[in-house]
């Protein structure tokens, strides 16, 4: 007998596309509709429907990019419709272009008293005629809100296109309208296309020679020889009882078992802006609660606090309705974080915030403590997140990016990861590889087949919904869901929360293999360069949010002002938001972007207001110069956190002319600036040694070909490093001033970028600074600037929060290898045993590390290298065009402790004012290695000051804090400031903690007032 299967196989896919799918609705009756269209930006149901509405036209063009259109839909329910007792569905057509949910028009249906019914997509665009309040008389009548979001991914082409911006994306319509319709939904067509849509993916996943394939195929054929084509609604209860028998058949004992919860990736700004995220969000989760209601056994799971956040403040009705669903247990937050951001660039302090607003938020609105950690999506986990989770009480971590590797695939799915201070938290990485699951058969059986634990654990988790704005979980995929959950050849799926997931799993699985340190993504290593306003913007907030907390909380204590609580949390939480992974990572549009810049303006107007209201306060009315020190070390003889009479240097920089160029020595280093503007010697008197390798260089500049594959703004490639153009030509180098500022003007042209440099040495400083100002008009370039340094180091240290990581600068396997792009916050440093050098940066994230054998001497070269600038097209076409200023410094001679203080020094300025008093610090640190981190008020409004400091040299470090005001006791707290016991090497006194702290160990003090 031949091999009838392919036959089969096309003969039912024609009756899915051409008859199955046609049928879905038995009668329609068109809608009259009306509409207004939005001059500008969106505005509230109650002022749209007081506007003047005119007819629409099925066929009409409607839509400039981003504009937004009411509808006004009425009609009347036909006599006969009301006694069929059939299913009747308002079906509408705005113009989807493609059947991808999330990238391009979207809708919301309003009912006349300003409650929302639910969204409308390309997946989802039915609304239930008994969700609209129809009146007695059988009259329909509802406002539908569309949104003409433009598809800026254009087929993810990644050409640059106009679309990104408002104000260069068109005024042309870009949908055309395709009708509203009252129709009767044939729920037995609906069922079969669902029995026949799980069959048939589960058999087209089985293998062949399997008899399990065939009989399902088999099944499929009588149903499709029982179906009638000229009458499908009539003949289709015959089709499911052809399929029930292969449909009723249990899944094996062993099938692998899958927890599904629903969920909407929702990014809270990319291809589209802020404002928009927030409608898209109110379409979710409208979608999601209309669901909850006809389906009581399904569950979502909803992150970012940010977002719920939203929605009580502009969608009051909803977030009512969403909190009787978080009551039930059916809409369940998760994560405990303000958004899912980046967790490669955010700060110490900055990332502890996250979970402090987002868990605060959760508990305070719906009474719930998340426990699990939720960042399906974000690019690449830092090695400080299991201390951190674990700080703010949670158990558990989720992520599914890393199955994005582009060359090593992750040898765990459920596993204990292991930080750089030695927590451990329980992880899961869906095998799955998808956040937006249909539960497809081709899905559940990649997730079973996948999964890595087998024999030792047999349970996974599979997050489903269409993401962006589609409109989140669909009744096709519950439908799946039910089908699956015993069925033969597939996993067996139930419906549940992330929770009940990871409770199963580590009953199931109590000691797993760890994985220590960061968990690296090898994929959009660009996104530590992209956006350097951006991301210059989020560090001037971050240490601008640490000086306005520490000197308000100074003043509150040392002169009873009132703190400004309420400000800071506002501010804290804009900086937070930006911190996405889509925001801070520069992978946004342009409007994205603009917003942020404009942002981050008003952030440092507000907080300068409040650090300077705090200084003037503390230091009252005088003619005495003071100096204020926020770093957690002594500057300029100022200690830490305090404020003293200004005192000046007494040696100046010595300054002398040497072949071209200059050499400048101020007693602690001295440097060589050749006549290119090149440093070719960096000395330290206190060790003697050379940093500068022979024959190699600092402030070496090179232009690279940036180029991605793909993912431009995300991506920076490896074969970048094959094409490079060496900018060591100066137009000129002079020196601009001498004294105690030393400073040296380098001028060149990168490519035809003009660029000007300033190399300054100050007195009493040890490390040697470089300001870069350039106004880069490049297209797909990368910017680097290196320093050859003379040091054999076979490991390089790079800050991260609360504390650094070790990574090899060799590529002994593939696993280095795929790290030729690294993250760094403030500093990275390279040593071999005795000697170091530390370079550091005031806005600067990604850095390459490599090194080299010299044939002249047989030393080892090390090149530490920045990223400053890159310029791709996609998605914002003018990325990073224009005025830049990049601040980095070299330290020789560096220990670690020299890299953490070098950062400060960079990045956290003195400050000075005239007054009348000194400011003696809150709290004295008797160790060094033990950074203070954040000095603030508690969050309960107790007056009590909550200090968090971290072990910062990576060994065991012995210390004492002191407070220097009087307190009634001192007690140590988790992130969201609620007492813990003492933990081994933490000893309280009556206004004192002695501190063993183990390496990068985190602790939070509360000085009760």
């Amino acid at each position: 007998m031949h091999d009838d299967r392919r036959l089969t196989e096309a003969r039912l896919d024609r009756f899915i596309r051409e008859r199955l799918e046609r049928a879905l609705y038995l009668r329609s009756t068109q809608l009259t509709v009306s509409g207004w269209q939005v001059p500008d930006e969106p505005v509230p149901f109650d002022e749209a429907i007081t506007q003047q509405f005119e007819a629409v036209q099925n066929g009409e063009a409607w839509g400039a990019p981003w504009s937004t259109k009411w509808l006004h839909v009425t009609g009347q329910l036909p006599e006969d419709y009301a006694k069929s007792g059939a299913r009747l569905e308002i079906v509408a057509e705005l113009g989807y272009s493609n059947e991808m949910p999330g990238f391009q028009c979207e809708g919301i249906a309003w009912r006349p008293d300003g409650s929302i019914v639910k969204a409308l997509s390309p997946r989802n665009k039915y609304l239930p005629v008994e969700q609209l309040s129809v009146g007695q008389d059988g009259r329909i009548d509802f406002y539908i809100e569309a949104a003409a979001n433009p598809d800026v991914a254009q087929g993810w082409t990644f050409q640059p296109n106009p679309l990104g911006d408002k104000a260069t994306a068109g005024k042309e319509p870009i949908y055309t309208f395709g009708g509203v319709t009252l129709a009767e939904l044939d729920e037995t067509v609906w069922e079969l296309n669902q029995d026949v849509w799980t069959l048939a993916g589960l058999m087209h996943e089985l293998p062949t020679e399997l008899p399990r394939r065939h009989e399902i195929l088999r099944a499929l054929e009588r149903m499709l020889d029982v179906m009638d084509p000229d009458d499908i609604s009539g003949t289709a209860q015959a089709g499911r009882e052809a399929l029930a028998g292969v449909l009723s058949q249990p899944a094996y004992a062993s099938a692998h078992q899958v927890v599904a919860t629903g969920h909407a990736h929702i990014d809270s700004a990319w291809l589209w802006p802020v404002r928009e995220t927030i409608r898209k969000c109110a379409r979710t989760f409208s979608n999601v609660v209309a669901l909850m209601d006809e389906y009581p056994d399904f569950v979502f799971s909803c992150s970012s606090a940010q977002q719920l956040s939203w929605i009580k403040e502009f969608y009051p009705e909803l977030f009512e309705r969403i909190k009787v669903k978080v009551a039930a247990g059916q809409f369940v937050p998760v994560g405990g974080m303000w958004v899912e951001s980046d967790t490669n660039m955010p700060g110490s302090e900055a990332m502890a915030r996250q979970f402090v607003e987002g868990k605060s938020f959760f508990r305070r609105e719906f009474g719930i403590d998340c426990k699990e950690a939720w960042l399906p999506d974000s690019f690449g986990y830092s090695g400080a997140l299991p201390q951190i989770v674990d700080a703010a009480g949670i158990d558990w971590f989720l992520t599914q990016k890393i199955s994005w590797n582009q060359v090593n695939v992750m040898p765990h799915h459920t596993f204990q990861w292991e930080g750089i201070d030695g927590t451990r938290v329980f992880t899961h990485f869906p095998p799955v590889d998808t956040y937006n699951s249909e539960l497809s058969g081709r899905e559940l059986a990649h997730a079973q087949s996948n999964y890595r634990e087998k024999g030792r654990s047999n349970v996974s988790l599979a997050p489903f919904g269409w993401g962006d704005g589609g409109g989140g979980p669909t009744r096709e995929m519950i439908a799946a869901a039910r089908r699956t959950a015993s069925l033969e050849g597939s996993p067996k799926v139930r419906m549940g929360s992330a929770k009940s997931f990871f409770e199963q799993a580590q009953a199931e699985y109590p000691a797993p293999p760890v994985w220590l340190g960061e968990m690296y993504l090898e994929l959009h290593r660009g996104t530590y360069t992209s956006q350097s306003n951006t991301k210059k913007g989020n560090r001037r907030s971050e240490h601008l949010l640490r000086e306005a907390e520490l000197w308000a909380a100074t003043a509150t204590v040392r002169k009873g002002v009132a703190y400004p609580a309420a400000e800071l949390k506002r501010l804290w939480q804009l900086v937070l938001l930006q911190q996405f992974h889509d925001i801070l990572p520069g992978s946004s549009i342009a409007w994205v972007h603009q917003d942020a810049e404009r942002n981050y303006a008003a952030i440092a107007k507000e907080l300068e207001e409040i650090i300077a209201s705090s200084m003037r306060t503390l230091v009252g009315e005088g003619d005495t110069e003071f100096t204020f020190n926020a770093a957690p070390h002594e500057r300029s003889g100022v200690p830490a956190l305090a404020a003293v009479p200004s005192v000046s240097v007494e040696t100046p920089v010595e300054v002398t002319e040497a072949d071209g160029g200059y050499v400048l020595d101020n007693g602690i280093i001295r440097a060589v600036i050749d006549a290119n503007g090149l440093i070719t010697s960096l000395m330290d008197y206190a060790s003697g040694r050379e940093a500068i390798a022979p024959g190699g260089a600092g402030n070496h500049l090179e232009l690279h070909r940036d180029t991605p594959n793909a993912w431009d703004a995300w991506d920076i490639d490896e074969f970048y490093r094959h094409n490079v153009t060496d900018c060591t030509e100066a137009r000129s180098v002079t020196l601009e001033s001498a004294g105690w500022d030393a400073v040296v003007v380098v001028e060149r042209l990168i490519g035809t970028s003009p660029l000007t440099q300033r190399i300054s040495l100050s007195a009493g400083s040890p490390s040697l600074t470089i300001t870069s100002q350039i106004d880069w008009q490049e297209s797909q370039k990368l910017l680097k600037l290196g320093f050859e340094l003379d040091v054999r180091a076979d490991r390089s240290a790079s800050e991260t929060q609360f504390g650094h990581v070790f990574r090899p600068t060799h590529t002994n396997t593939s696993w280095e290898t795929a790290k030729f792009e690294i993250c760094a916050h403030r500093w990275i440093h390279v040593a071999e045993p005795g000697y170091g050098v530390a370079v550091s940066n005031g806005s600067t994230y990604g850095h390459d590390v490599t090194r080299a054998v010299r044939e002249a001497d047989g030393g080892t070269t090390t090149t530490v290298r920045l990223s400053l600038l890159r310029a791709p097209k996609s998605p914002d076409p003018f990325t990073d065009q224009g005025e830049h200023e990049l601040v980095v410094s070299i330290r020789p001679g560096a220990a670690i402790a020299d890299a953490v203080e070098e950062g400060y020094r960079t990045n956290l300025a003195p400050r000075t004012i005239t007054g009348a008093e000194a400011v003696q610090p809150l709290f004295s640190v008797f160790n060094a290695a033990l950074v203070v981190e954040a000095v603030k008020l508690a969050e309960d409004g107790s007056g009590d000051v909550i200090v968090r400091l971290y072990e910062s040299l990576g060994e065991r470090s012995t210390g004492l804090i002191r407070a220097g005001y009087p307190v009634s006791g001192v007690e140590v707290v988790d992130l969201l400031e609620e007492a813990l016991p003492a933990p081994v090497g933490v000893v309280l006194g009556a206004d004192s903690v002695e501190l063993t702290l183990r390496p990068f160990q985190l602790v939070t003090l509360r000085f009760k007032r």
